[in-house]
Order: C-alpha cells, then sequence, then structure tokens
C-alpha cells in the first residue's frame, strides 16, 4: 500500500519518533533517509512512502498518534 503523507500537525513535532515510525513501517526506507522525509514533511511539502501491507493498520494509527495527516494512494 502507498500513503503519502501531506503534513503533520503537531505542536511541537517529534523529528526523532517521526522518522522511527517512517522507518518501521516502510517497506524499504534507511534511517537517513527517513530523516531527511521527515525534514521535508515538516517543512511542509508531501512525502511517498509504500508500508508493509502485513501491519498497515498499525501503521496508519502510529500516524495519527504523532499528528500526521496522510492520504492512502493505493
Amino acid at each position: 500500500m502507498k500513503i503519502n503523507l501531506l503534513s503533520c500537525d503537531a505542536q511541537r513535532p517529534d523529528r526523532r519518533a517521526i522518522s522511527k515510525c517512517i522507518v518501521e513501517i516502510s517497506l524499504s526506507v534507511s534511517d537517513s533517509l527517513a530523516n531527511e522525509l521527515t525534514d521535508i514533511l515538516l517543512e511542509g511539502d508531501a512525502v511517498d512512502i509504500e508500508l508493509n501491507d502485513k501491519n498497515s493498520g498499525s501503521a496508519l494509527r502510529a500516524l495519527r498518534k504523532l499528528d500526521i495527516d496522510y492520504e492512502i494512494i493505493d
């Protein structure tokens, strides 16, 4: 499943937690790439990632917990 991370609405977003979440839920994102994607997301640009299908429900819950808005692409 592919999702588009749109924005983070948290008052004080936790960069480390967002980056760790991206690494855990995505199929093939390294730590350094997750840090870059987190920076892009927090600057206000959308980020596309591919989720591991077996844990997509818990991945979406983790994103909501971090106040990250997303849309499911397919």
